[in-house]
């Protein structure tokens, strides 16, 4: 398939999308039946991903809260199959990047170009105009590249040539990346990271996990294959849109909400942080609280939510001091020093 084609079928998708968006909602499921949905999308990515449940969990999280995902892990632990299933069980659009050191902006965004037959420039959507957009190892792109999806992340939408153009709805980015240590990679800006809702580490595996991973291959598993590995359509973004509404509904109560803005600012006076989570990382781990509880099935927020997301959340928000990095301290032990030092309302 071409260039052209693909932007000329994301760009008809897109209209489609938009015009029929208020038949949808005059027709969205029920709360129970989304969050049935969503369930059965975990068990459809399980066909092909062994394991790695709170990686599952972060990108349902992200995906009912519109936020983003940045999936950290050495390579070979399946980040890529891991977003690859998401999307074909959610039915939904998707598009791939792998992120280069010679990637430009214009090549994820779209740009400019001139059309022969109408003599004029016109617009060539770029891959960022999807659903489900799979960043792969994002952190081997210069800054400049990577801050391209800063606008897109935020505010769901790209701005070119004096025109703002809206990206689909949903629209999830699922960044994955290697470990920062590792050669040829360029961290984030601390701007950049700010965007993901949540970071979630994909460990290695257990021993059992990696046996039936093994046994699966030898068994005629395809990675590259998601449709033989049994994985079908079980939701779809009117779905997505009820959960997104449902979620929306879930109290917070004020002890909880004063609970959130005390970790945050708890982080800011940790001495072994150069910076702590800032208001927009306290209301992104209320988002995710409320989140987890609704499917947990609850229509308020506990303080065993807000601690359950919390490291998701607001690990990658903070930044170690030298003399901390020298001395070996870890990010997730100082965030759970600032746990331990808030009280917990009752």
């Amino acid at each position: 398939m071409t260039s052209a084609q693909t932007g000329s079928q994301a760009g008809s998708r897109t209209g489609s999308q938009t015009g029929s968006q208020t038949g949808r909602e005059a027709t969205l499921p029920d709360e129970d039946q989304a969050r049935d949905a969503l369930e059965r999308v975990r068990l459809e990515v399980a066909k092909a991903v062994v394991g790695q449940d709170a990686a599952v969990s972060g990108l349902l999280v992200a995906l009912v809260t519109g936020g983003h995902v940045l999936m950290e892990g050495v390579p070979g632990v399946a980040k890529t199959l891991l977003v690859r299933a998401l999307a074909a069980a959610l039915a939904v659009d998707s598009k791939r990047v792998q992120f280069t050191p010679d990637l430009m902006p214009g090549d994820i965004t779209g740009s400019m170009v001139y059309d022969n037959r109408a003599g004029e420039l016109s617009f060539r959507e770029g891959p960022l105009f999807t659903n489900l957009l799979l960043a792969d190892e994002v952190n081997r792109t210069p800054p400049k590249t990577q801050s391209a999806l800063l606008e897109a992340m935020e505010e769901g939408q790209v701005s070119a040539d004096g025109h703002t153009r809206p990206l689909p709805r949903p629209f999830l980015v699922a960044a994955t990346q290697n470990p920062v240590e590792y050669e040829g990679t360029y961290p984030l800006p601390e701007a950049q990271l700010d965007r993901f809702l949540l970071k979630v580490v994909v460990p290695l595996p257990e021993r059992e996990d990696e046996l039936a991973i093994v046994q699966r291959h030898a068994g005629g598993f395809d990675p590259h294959d998601i449709a033989a590995a049994g994985v079908t359509a079980v939701a779809s973004p009117a779905d997505v849109a009820a959960a997104a509404r449902a979620v929306g509904t879930v109290t917070v109560s004020p002890e909880v909400a004063g609970y959130v803005v005390d970790i945050a600012r708890a982080t800011r006076r940790s001495p072994s942080l150069s910076l702590g989570v800032s208001p927009r990382g306290a209301t992104a781990l209320m988002r995710t609280a409320r989140a987890w509880a609704w499917l947990q099935r609850r229509t308020f927020v506990t303080p065993d939510d807000v601690k359950a997301l919390a490291s998701a959340t607001l690990a990658h928000r903070l930044g170690l001091r030298p003399e901390a990095e020298l001395e070996g301290v870890a990010v997730t032990q100082v965030l759970q020093s600032a746990l331990d030092s808030v009280a917990v309302p009752r």
